[in-house]
Order: structure tokens, then sequence, then C-alpha cells
């Protein structure tokens, strides 16, 4: 029979910077990860300033700076008849060491995740395992059944199991966690356009005649995200790719003479869901991450929440798992921690949701009369010094965690 103290279930952000911290303070710790390697394009590969700090924190700063980023320092919308580039916030006016938001391919900052953990005497990492289900015994969950890319299969049980794994996890099907649902407007098309020297640089928002798009530079392409009215996609791909093409330069212009988009199958769509369960967690396991809470990418705040939440978990449970003596309450400290972090962002994103875009989607707002812009963008527009507060909220969410002392380096 396998056995380890703390069984993480995805080798996603989360689960890899719980993993680590967890070793780091001494507990035994299994991450179980699916997939064979952690090359998954269009992941979210944002590196917001409260986890550039954690890193920092845990002695990793200058092994991260060795990966291939770029740097956000501002972000940016075309307003008014001549779509001037208007700056929405501002990281650099942020009175903090890390002021920007690195852009880093999610699968090297994952390997190096791992191979920090793997220098962990108690920290192991399963690759190409898929938990399959819960060992569910005399009330509580007493670890996992897995089964490997060969076939095998087998069971790991656990003091604690953590599910990592993101919105599509199979717990999140427990009647008793309660699943809450809220309804989106959109869904989200993610494709790369060629990058040219003398093009916009940073973050680049693109809002005109029910077209929503945001622009990140990526060096030689922009990874782009637009985002569409929800269920409307398939009739969109019944379309010749060019002239989705030909879309892209009426609407950026500069993007003329270079070749754009392939063909659909270069266009991959995320189905956007906004939800959380009213419960995270029952006798042995407990929910972290998407696997909570799946957050729209408004704001592309999805990551940083998800390592806030491993820390937080870190710093309630290392200690007691450790010492033999988890209890329930100590569990249920997370919840009560990240809950109304958790609850006030997805608020504020279906009000973006309500009074942006889905209003943008159907024509009802002219980004070109800066009279009739929503009041936010107004208010933002005329006070420069209000450009702090989505900066602040971009990089620090409602709340930042701190890690569990021992596994500070």
């Amino acid at each position: 029979m396998e056995r380890t103290t703390c069984c993480v279930v995805g080798g996603g952000p989360a689960g890899m910077v719980l993993g680590l911290l967890l070793a780091r303070a001494g507990v035994e710790v299994t991450v179980l990860e699916k997939h064979g390697d952690f090359l998954r394009d269009f992941r979210g590969d944002t590196v917001h300033p409260t986890t550039l700090q954690l890193l920092d924190d845990l002695g990793l700063a200058e092994q991260f700076a060795e990966l291939p980023q770029r740097h956000l320092s501002r972000v940016r919308l075309p307003l008014g008849p001549g779509g001037e580039m208007f700056t929405f916030g501002d990281f650099q006016s942020l009175p903090v060491k890390y002021n920007y938001i690195a852009m880093v391919p999610q699968w090297d900052f994952l390997d190096m995740l791992a191979d920090v953990g793997k220098q962990e005497p108690t920290f192991t990492l399963r690759m190409n395992t898929e938990a399959t289900e819960l060992i569910r015994e005399g009330g509580r969950v007493n670890g996992v059944r897995y089964r490997t890319a060969d076939g095998e299969t087998g069971e790991l049980r656990a003091t604690i199991t953590v599910a990592c794994d993101g919105r599509t996890s199979f717990v999140r099907t427990m009647p008793e966690l309660r699943l809450q649902d809220f309804t989106t407007p959109m869904d989200v098309r993610w494709f790369r356009v060629p990058r040219r020297a003398g093009d916009p640089t940073g973050a680049i928002g693109l809002i005109r005649e029910r077209t929503f798009m945001a622009m990140l530079d990526r060096g030689d392409y922009f990874q782009v995200a637009s985002i569409i009215a929800k269920g409307t996609d398939a009739s969109g791909r019944n379309r010749p790719i060019e002239e989705f093409n030909e879309s892209l330069v009426r609407y950026l212009p500069w993007l003329a003479g270079r070749e754009l988009v392939q063909g659909w199958d270069d266009v991959k769509l995320l189905h956007v869901r906004l939800d959380r369960l009213r419960k995270w967690h029952v006798p042995g396991l407990l929910c972290i991450g998407d696997a909570a809470h799946a957050m729209s990418p408004v704001g592309g705040v999805g990551i940083n929440l998800a390592v806030q939440d491993a820390v937080a978990a870190a710093r309630h449970l290392a200690e007691p798992l450790r010492d033999g003596r988890l209890q329930r309450k100590h569990v249920a400290a997370v919840q009560r921690r990240r809950w109304l972090t958790t609850v006030l962002i997805q608020r504020l994103q279906r009000v973006i949701h309500d009074n942006v875009i889905a209003p943008a989607l159907h024509g009802e707002i002219d980004f070109g009369d800066t009279a009739h812009l929503p009041l936010v963008l107004r208010a933002i527009s005329n006070l420069p010094s209000l450009r702090k507060i989505p900066a602040y909220f971009l990089a620090y969410g409602a709340l930042r965690e701190r890690p569990p002392k021992a596994a500070l380096r």
C-alpha cells in the first residue's frame, strides 16, 4: 500500500507551489500530474507581483530571472474618436519592488518549481499519473485511486488530499461541496499573431464595433485573447479563415502585410466559467485554485489567486501535518482565509461582465465617445492618480498571503 502525508492532485501553479512549500516545511508530499510534461499552449502565463515576491522570499528570484520572459508595466485601451491609447493601469506607479507582471511560458515556470521541489527529500512528483477516484472510507477521504499512462492502477493513501486540478476536477461533482455557477456573457478565442519591431508593447486592449480583444506582447509574437458572445464560436468557424484575418487588419491596420492565423485549428476556444464551491472541504479533502473557484479571464487574476490559495493552505496545514495533529479546523481555516477575497474578485468580475463586456458585445457602448463610457473608465481617464487602483488589483488582488517561515530560504 502506497502512502503519503499530503496528496496534491494536479501539477499546475497551485499544486506545484503547495507541494514545494509543504516539502520545505518538512511534510511528506506527493504531487500527481496526469500529463507527461507541462507543455500546454495558451495556458495562463502571467506571474504577478505577489508571486514574484513569493519567489524572492523562497530564494528563487535569480533562478526565475533566468527564464525567458517579458515584463508588462502598463495596461492600455484605445479610447476616444481617434482610438488614442489610454493607460488603464500603471504598475510602475506602485511603490513595490516588483512593479510589473512577468510573462513567462507556464511550462518553464512549472519546470523550475519541479526542479526545486526535487531537491527536497520529502517531495515527490509523479508525472503520467492521473487521479481517477477518491478513496472514501468511514465518512472521510483517505487518498485517491490513480491510473498511469501505461494503464497501471493503484491507490495512494494520504492524511489530506488537496485538489488543485482546475475547473474540470472530478471532485467538484461531490454534492456536499455545493457548486454555485454564475452566468457569463462570453467565451474567449486564443491565438497568436506575429510581432515586429515598432509594434506596440505591453498589454494592449481593443474595444471597437462589438470587438473586444487583449493582446499580450510575447516578444516575437502577440498572444491574443478575442472575446466573443457565448455560444457563437461554432458559427464563426464555418466562415473562411481569410475573413477572420481581414477583420484583424481592419481593426488593427498595423498588422497588414504579415501572415496571421493559418487556420481555425490555430484558434483555441476557452469556455468561460465563473463559479465557486460553497464548501471547499470535507474530512480528508481540500479544494483550492480553480478546483474551488473558476475565475473569469477578466483581469488575468486566476493564476495569482490559485497561488495565493496554495500559500495560505501551506501556512495553515504545514505545522499540524508535520506534527501529526491535523484537524478539520485547520483545513476549514483555509477557506475562511480565502473566501472573502474570492467573493470580492468574482463580484467585481461580474460587474465588469454586466456593465462593460456584455454591452460592448451587443454594440451598446461606443468607446469612441468618451462622454458615454462606463463611469469607471471615465473616472480613470479624468483622474490619472486612480490608475493605481486597477494596477494594484491586478498585481495583488485583495489580500496577500505569507508562506510558512519553515519554507523560506
